[in-house]
């Protein structure tokens, strides 16, 4: 059905270069194709596009042969990228199931036709909102990816420069607007014959009291018509030009009519400066003598007090309209949130928009400066101007009578209104605050009250609304605008990525935001990142006009601070050793604080509690951290921080490898901030027994949840604080820290040399020290692992042996399936299915989910080979298995082999959508090496398919995402991609270069020491022997990859083809006898035979 779509936290940009986000987090879209598919559906959000003119755009004049293939494989690829729910497949073509206000572009075209609608119902401040919002989303030339989108690039530039001219109208209403000659200016340059630019030219410099300027440009537009148009100016302008040589007061409206073209007498004067054309006679305007006043009707005048915004309104429009809603169902609404969350700027936009729902208007009452809570209701007086007065005082009132007085003359003068209050900045008078709020309530039925604090009034009928961080994209956005107007001509977008960390690093916090913004003045936004470690002295550059307690972030944080009692600040400083938070077990023990002060904190806006946990704004945090060193006991809460951490690391890890692993890995990722900082503060301050400890405890947590690479650097950090002779280096914590860091470099593909230094240290310490009792699994599996990294097979199958009665049933596990692995990478395919069936079982026993997930996916390897189906159903178990230990390097693999099985059982769609889901599954965990095994796959599938343009662009995708190939996995991927291009140019007819990527890939997969990647390349060599005519080569070869590999492919596209070709050209009999040739060929001889 058109016009549906689905709920996504995707968003799209195309005013500018192609940007996908999804909640905030860029989505790379790889390809240029792939960019202008989506761009074509994101032009037609929501409508079927058909497929004609997704392949007219795609492919401009020269689509491929296939190109439905092909259309199908970029749309695979697409919904791979983004959620594949959105992109639907329709009879005549695809659509994109989103909301208009996810694309920017369509946003852009609904808040330009808002804003000009304002503008003619007399709303110019609505108007100003609304179009500044609206052309703040352009980052640059629209469609770039679109080869033949210079029509729509045409429209849109259209759009653009009219709803600049109605936001310049709009603000040139509101009053003198000098600031903005010099951007008419500008317009006037590159648009001159725009005869709307010119009036509001004239107008703004009028306006600013530059009258002879303002004459200066009438003549200038007069002499530019006259030259190129052969046209005088309207008649319209030249009464604008006649009003302001007589100093008459110039009208608010426009001079000239608004639209895509300005009329002319019989013409129309094109925006875009053609020549007249003749004006329809129902576009006429009616004539207007010289005696009629250009005068734009005055919008009416609203009651209150709000104040006209200086600047745009960023990334809290939904809120507006949400609190409104809430003001319209409780008549007492708290804006609660830390200082510089943007409460106040939230309240006065939404008491804006709520404010012709009273008819008695709104009014804000600014109380940051009044500091005696006596005299909150003289200073709500004040703001109503229901008394003569000046200044607020901020001294003590002179008695409770005054007070009472003050109060009852307000309840008087609103008993019979219904209007809006704002109390704005309650925090330091919140009683006082509660007891007017609760009066006025009470006594005066149409009255409603927005408050905003950093803690509620809590008064019966209070309904909180905390005010929440902004999320990545609208901080962004704010950054990018208040960063152009403090260095103008800077785009943000040319530093994203620093962007993008200095509104993470700040929570997104407005005001934060805003001061980073400033800085930009001194130093480059990568600067401001950088620095953000010491954001107190880095932030403050606040607005001169503002409180001194938001001119700088020390300031904003320093007054909530100040507002704490003795016991609120204590514990305050202690939580702010909690990195990302904290349970109520944790706090309570670290911290030794009182749950009451715990709830004191949380109510003024200092910790955040979502349910399960205590946290800080990491600004909030920091300045805790400060007042924590210099309360003196910081080391005695750290040193208990990092021993509570450490207690929990050791009690979870047997936990690991055994069925509760689904209880204990959720608790550690919850903790893994924690986690991190205690062992960074452990090993920094010389805390060697708990750093070891860590280290220890956390290597296979890091192993499952793929954080392999922050093992090895933790585990060599604590090993070289323990071998420089800190105290507490108990040798078996240090064995088992040489352990874990020889098993996660090996496996990462580090430093393999390093892997062996450590593994055998880890070994020799064992000895040395003659533990008694079985050692940690992991230490139980470093020698098999080193004797396999020093190339000793036997010597590692000996290792296994031992350890295949070992007492712990998971390292016998282990054992079974390290050495089936090792059988299958050597060609002996049945023992190797032997052994790994004995590892699922004793897997199975223990409940350890990763391990029986990998046991099962290395048998569905040869049960591919061999065509069964239950390979399928296999991998389908081995997937749910270590999904639901979130073991995210594990996965990718599996998924791409499901699809690589699917894809030979003839379900493509199922296939593609496996990949789809891998792929999301590494672009979500910045897994490039994954990506490229996706990338690679995909190619082999389109390979298959024919479409050769797309299989070489998956193909050198995933070279680019695989980057050198100095790692050994790497090598092994590096090999089989230069094997498949070979193959490509083997099936394009260029069979030299076939047999040079053949000849790289050869040497690639020997160096890998990887069976089945050799056999992979051999029957590379094999189909390009047969595409040469040498078919009993190319039987030789298919043999040898047999013999390689220790079992028949039954089923690979390669294979089979090379086999077809080869059989039909001999004949079965002469075939087999040259296979069984290379069947009986050792590695190094088929090798050599292929090279």
């Amino acid at each position: 059905m058109q016009g549906v779509t689905v709920e996504t936290g995707v968003s799209f940009a195309v005013l500018g270069p192609l940007e996908v986000r999804d909640d905030g987090r860029l989505i790379e879209i790889g390809g240029q194709r792939l960019r202008a598919l989506l761009t074509l559906l994101l032009l037609d959000t929501g409508r079927t596009v058909p497929t004609d003119a997704l392949v007219a755009g795609v492919w401009d004049d020269h689509p491929p042969n296939g190109v439905g293939n092909a259309l199908q494989a970029l749309v695979s690829r697409l919904r791979a990228t983004i959620d594949r729910a959105l992109v639907v497949a329709d009879p005549s073509g695809y659509r994109l199931l989103v909301a208009p206000d996810q694309v920017d572009l369509h946003r852009f075209t609904r808040l330009a036709r808002e804003g000009g609608r304002a503008l003619e119902t007399g709303d110019p401040g609505l108007a100003v909102r609304a179009l500044t919002e609206a052309l703040g989303l352009w980052r640059g030339a629209p469609l770039t990816d679109l080869p033949a989108g210079a029509v729509e690039v045409a429209r849109l530039e259209e759009i653009r420069i009219a709803a600049t001219e109605d936001r310049i109208d709009a603000e040139l209403r509101l009053g003198p607007r000098p600031d903005v000659v010099s951007e008419l200016s500008r317009l006037v340059a590159v648009h001159p014959l725009r005869e709307r630019l010119r009036g509001l030219l004239m107008r703004a410099l009028y306006g600013s009291g530059r009258q002879v300027e303002a004459l200066a440009a009438y003549e200038d537009a007069r002499a530019t018509f006259a030259d190129r148009l052969g046209a005088d100016p309207s008649p319209a302008l030249a009464e604008l030009h006649l009003s302001i040589l007589r100093g008459d007061s110039v009208p608010s409206g426009d001079s000239v009519p608004s639209g895509d073209s300005v009329l002319h007498g019989d013409s129309v004067l094109r925006g875009d400066g053609a020549r007249p054309v003749p004006a329809r006679p129902s576009a006429q305007p009616p004539a207007r003598t010289p005696a009629q006043p250009l005068v734009v009707r005055s919008p009416p005048v609203r009651k209150g007090n709000l104040r006209a915004r200086l600047t745009s309104f960023v990334g809290r429009e939904g809120d507006v309209e949400q609190v409104g809603e809430s003001l319209a169902r409780n008549r007492l609404v708290t804006l609660l949130g830390p200082g510089g969350a943007g409460k106040t700027r939230l309240a006065v936009e939404s008491a804006e928009a709520f404010a012709s729902s009273v008819p008695d208007g709104a009014w804000l009452v600014e109380l940051a400066s009044v500091l005696d809570p006596a005299q909150v209701p003289h200073a709500v007086l004040a703001a109503l101007g229901l008394r003569d007065m000046g200044l607020v005082s901020v001294r003590p009132a002179a008695g409770p009578s005054a007070d009472a007085d003050a109060t009852g003359r307000l309840v008087t003068a609103l008993s019979g209104r219904a209007q809006l209050i704002v109390l704005d900045n309650c925090e330091h008078l919140v009683g006082a605050a509660a007891t007017l709020a609760d009066r006025l309530l009470a006594d005066c039925p149409g009255v409603r009250i927005l408050v905003t604090s950093r803690e509620p009034l809590g008064i019966t009928g209070e309904v909180l609304w905390p005010v929440q961080p902004l999320g990545l994209d609208h901080a962004v956005r704010l950054f990018a605008d208040r960063a152009a107007a403090a260095r103008p001509g800077y785009r943000a977008r040319d530093d994203r990525l620093a962007v993008e960390r200095i509104c993470s690093g700040l929570d997104g916090m407005p005001l934060a935001i805003e001061l980073a913004a400033a800085r930009l003045r001194t130093l480059s936004a990568e600067q401001i990142a950088d620095r953000l470690g010491d954001r107190f002295r880095l932030l403050t550059s606040g607005s001169r006009t503002a409180m001194p307690r938001h001119q700088t972030l020390r300031a904003v944080v320093e007054w909530s601070w100040d507002l704490l009692d003795e016991e609120e600040r204590t514990l305050a400083a202690r939580l702010s050793v909690f990195a990302g938070g904290g349970t109520l077990e944790s706090t309570e023990e670290v911290c030794r604080g009182d749950l009451d002060v715990l709830g004191r904190l949380v109510d003024k806006s200092l910790v955040v509690f979502d349910g399960g946990r205590y946290s800080m704004l990491e600004t909030v945090r920091a300045y805790a951290g400060d007042r924590l060193a210099e309360m003196g006991d910081e080391r005695e809460i750290r040193l208990a921080h990092a021993r509570f951490f450490a207690q929990m690391a050791e009690t979870a890890d047997p936990h690991l490898r055994r069925a509760e692993q689904v209880e204990w890995l959720p608790r550690l990722w919850a903790e893994h901030d924690n986690l991190s900082s205690a062992l960074l503060w452990a090993t920094d301050q010389g805390e060697t027994d708990i750093a070891l400890t860590l280290v220890g405890h956390l290597g296979w947590y890091w192993w499952l949840v793929g954080h392999r690479r922050e093992g090895a650097q933790r585990a060599e950090e604590a090993i070289r604080l323990a071998e420089g002779g800190g105290p507490g280096g108990d040798p078996v914590k240090v064995a088992l820290a040489h352990a874990v860091l020889g098993l996660t470099w090996a496996a990462a593909d580090l430093q393999w040399d390093r892997a062996r230094e450590s593994l055998q240290t880890a070994i020799q310490l064992m000895r040395d020290n003659q533990v008694s009792g079985p050692p940690h699994p992991v230490v139980a599996m470093a020698a098999p692992i080193l004797a396999l990294l020093l190339g000793s097979d036997f010597e590692a199958n000996a290792h296994l042996e031992d350890l295949f009665g070992h007492p712990d049933p998971w390292v016998a596990a282990a054992a079974y399936m390290f050495r089936g692995n090792v059988y299958f990478n050597t060609g002996r395919v049945a023992e190797g299915e032997s052994h790994l069936r004995a590892s699922l079982d004793r897997f199975r026993e223990v409940g350890d989910r990763w391990g029986t997930g990998n046991a099962l996916a290395s048998l569905a390897e040869a049960g591919t080979m061999r065509g069964t189906g239950e390979a399928i159903e296999i991998l389908r178990e081995a997937i749910a298995l270590v999904d639901e230990v979130g073991a995210v390097e594990d996965t990718p693999y599996m998924r791409t082999r499901l699809a690589i099985v699917l894809n030979i059982a003839g379900d493509r769609a199922g296939a593609d959508s496996v990949l789809e889901e891998a792929m999301r599954i590494c672009v979500d965990n910045a897994d490039p090496m994954g990506k490229a095994g996706v990338e690679h796959v995909r190619g082999d599938f389109a390979r298959e398919r024919g479409d050769f343009d797309a299989a070489r662009e998956c193909y050198h995708e995933a070279l680019r995402l695989l980057g050198g190939p100095e790692l050994s996995s790497a090598r092994q991927l590096h090999a089989t991609l230069s094997s498949s291009l070979g193959m490509l140019a083997a099936q394009e007819g260029d069979l030299g270069r076939a047999r040079r990527l053949h000849g790289e890939a050869l040497a690639l997969a020997v160096e890998s020491q990887d069976g089945p990647v050799v056999a992979h390349v051999i029957v590379a060599y094999a189909g390009l022997a047969a595409l040469e005519g040498d078919h009993e080569r190319a039987a030789v070869l298919l043999g040898g990859a047999t013999a390689v590999r220790g079992i028949v492919d039954v089923v690979g596209y390669d294979h089979l083809r090379a086999t077809e070709a080869a059989t039909a050209a001999l004949g079965r009999e002469e075939f087999s006898r040259h296979y069984e040739r290379g069947r009986a060929m050792t590695r190094e001889q088929a090798v050599a035979f292929a090279g």
